[in-house]
């Protein structure tokens, strides 16, 4: 676990960081409810609802995720012209985010979670296909060349919605390193997308294995070197955090397996949006200068009170102190 004198250090320098997330935002809309009694219509239940709550879902929730830990976002992705699409770029200028709207057509993206007593009875999501959302390469550098040069740190935020294209991980990385910006990818490996020499790349396990092209054996151990190698061999990715849920977090560096760390969460109501928090924190600390396993306990340890709450949620520096006190 980090010590809380690193961890105030490290808040204070993230306060200073500006971050730009690009990816698939979405609105994530909760209905609360309580069901005592089967339908007669269908044997499913009756849910009666007691009220509607709305946040940031997506690559917006990463947006939320590192404006709560206080460093400075801007979001780029698709806003409908629509209800959802206002709702959530109102919640997002509440936490002072900046947001760039990308070109496209169809509805804002929105899941609907529907909750009885606290827990997911069912999800309902709403999207439109992904080409409704794709960037015109000659749209790409006007649209986030300005954001590109005044963040520390670019984050790819996938979900596999069609914002990501090969043409834009390509230019965006381009222009990227090219001003010298830290580059993260959260990946989704069924979209395929083609990327290569980034800084930080944060897969689960699944996607690990899937992106490596390995199927391991039922119920075998996972073939953590094998994955770790064959990632750095086919994308040349800089540093790798494999988040593996109850056994914590896989750092690799340039291909070599490095320390993994336990899981700090202490109490787990809803994983909703946690591999979300851990990729902020991640990016948060190495933009702040931190080393890989100093910043992979931070995000440990911010997950680990996002865990702790139900629906997709944020951490804030007071309650990371606390947490980790």
């Amino acid at each position: 676990m980090i010590s809380v004198p690193v961890a105030r250090d490290l808040l204070q320098k993230i306060s200073r960081v500006r971050i730009l997330v690009i990816g698939d935002v979405m609105l994530d809309h909760y209905i609360w409810g309580d069901a005592t009694r089967i339908s007669p219509e269908a044997p499913v239940p009756v849910v009666d609802i007691a009220r509607d709550s709305f946040t940031a879902g997506g690559a917006a929730n990463v947006a939320l995720n590192i404006a709560s830990l206080g460093a400075q976002c801007t979001v780029a992705g698709f806003f409908g012209n629509d209800e959802a699409g206002t709702k959530l770029k109102k919640i997002l200028g509440e936490k002072r985010i900046a947001t760039v709207a990308t070109p496209g057509t169809g509805s804002t993206i929105v899941k609907t979670r529907v909750l009885v007593q606290h827990q997911q009875l069912c999800r309902l999501d709403r999207e439109a296909a992904p080409s409704a959302y794709r960037i015109a390469p000659d749209k790409i550098e006007p649209l986030l060349g300005d954001a590109i040069r005044d963040c520390d740190a670019v984050v790819f935020s996938d979900y596999a919605k069609g914002i990501l294209s090969d043409e834009l991980v390509e230019r965006v990385s381009s222009l990227a390193r090219g001003a010298g910006k830290l580059l993260a990818l959260d990946p989704k490996p069924k979209r395929k997308l083609h990327f290569h020499d980034l800084d930080l790349l944060t897969p689960n396990r699944r996607e690990a294995l899937q992106l490596a092209g390995i199927e391991p054996e039922p119920h075998s151990p996972f073939p953590a070197e094998e994955v770790c190698a064959q990632l750095h061999k086919l994308y040349a990715t800089r540093n790798l955090v494999i988040t593996l849920s109850e056994d914590g977090m896989l750092l690799s560096t340039d291909g070599a397996i490095g320390k993994t760390i336990p899981t700090a969460a202490r109490e787990v109501f809803d994983v909703s949006g946690a591999g979300d928090t851990a990729l902020a924190s991640l990016v948060l600390a190495l933009a702040a200068g931190s080393d890989l396993e100093t910043a992979a306990h931070f995000a440990n340890a911010a997950s680990g009170v996002v865990v702790g709450k139900i629906g997709t949620a944020t951490v804030t520096p007071a309650e990371l102190v606390a947490y980790i006190e």
